[in-house]
């Protein structure tokens, strides 16, 4: 049952990096400046670098005839246990800076803890990825303040960005039978235990780029979309499994 949840845990988490690796990437090339195309290329690549550690370690568990490769590219929509935030459509420059700070906000907290996680693997992997997370916090952050705080534009944007993806973020949260688990033995982490500390985060830049903080106008009762982590996706996810996977299912096994 542990072996079973470890596993799950680690697909979890590199499911998540993974398809918000691919969102990003999906702007290579059409970034508003050459420097910040590039920078969020690079996150991208970050992102799909933890992935592979991830589904690396998860295939070493599971010790079948799973790689990195299979669990990435052969599996179907309801397998994939990604959190709904990342896998929402890019939309504009606002949405994706947006959806890019709730989660590194997010995931900078997840990794401070999982770097002290009793299994050794897990730890060493977060401990890697929180440098990388630590410059996408970093980044994102000054993008919203600088968004929010800028044009009508800009402001007008974000704000409507805001609106859409807000309701995504209470799943951030929400605790899964394996990460409550594996918790309750220092191997996990359990979500619910980072919300204020995330909220206090978003405020704080919310503050700057002089935005309003759903959670202090009394919306954090809010209802909230989730599914994710039981495989319950919206739509979108599997466009971007159609696009993400149509190489190695057309052409099985080829190898660069």
């Amino acid at each position: 049952m542990k072996q079973a949840s470890l596993i799950d845990y680690s697909i979890h988490l590199a499911d998540n990096a993974l398809i918000l690796g691919h969102r990003n990437s999906e702007w290579c090339g059409h970034g508003p400046v050459l420097e910040q195309d590039i920078a969020l290329a690079n996150i991208s690549l970050d992102l799909i670098g933890q992935a592979r550690n991830f589904y690396q370690y998860a295939a070493s568990l599971l010790n079948d005839s799973s790689t990195e490769d299979t669990l990435a590219y052969l599996r179907d929509t309801r397998d994939f246990r990604n959190l709904l935030l990342t896998e929402l459509p890019n939309g504009d420059w606002s949405q994706t800076i947006l959806r890019q700070f709730f989660f590194s906000a997010f995931q900078y907290l997840q990794y401070g803890v999982l770097q002290k996680s009793s299994d050794t693997q897990l730890a060493a992997i977060a401990a890697k990825a929180l440098k990388e997370v630590t410059y996408h916090l970093r980044w994102s952050s000054e993008w919203v303040i600088r968004l929010g705080d800028g044009t009508a534009e800009s402001r007008s944007r974000i704000e409507q960005a805001l609106a859409f993806l807000w309701p995504y973020t209470g799943e951030l949260f929400m605790c899964s039978p394996e990460e409550e688990m594996l918790s309750a033995e220092n191997i996990s982490v359990n979500p619910s235990t980072l919300a204020k500390e995330w909220n206090d985060r978003v405020s704080s830049v919310f503050d700057q780029a002089t935005l309003p903080t759903p959670r202090a106008e009394g919306k954090e009762t809010t209802w909230m979309h989730s599914g994710g982590k039981k495989g319950v996706h919206t739509e979108h996810l599997g466009y971007v499994l159609a696009e993400m996977q149509f190489l190695q299912r057309a052409y099985p096994g080829a190898e660069w």
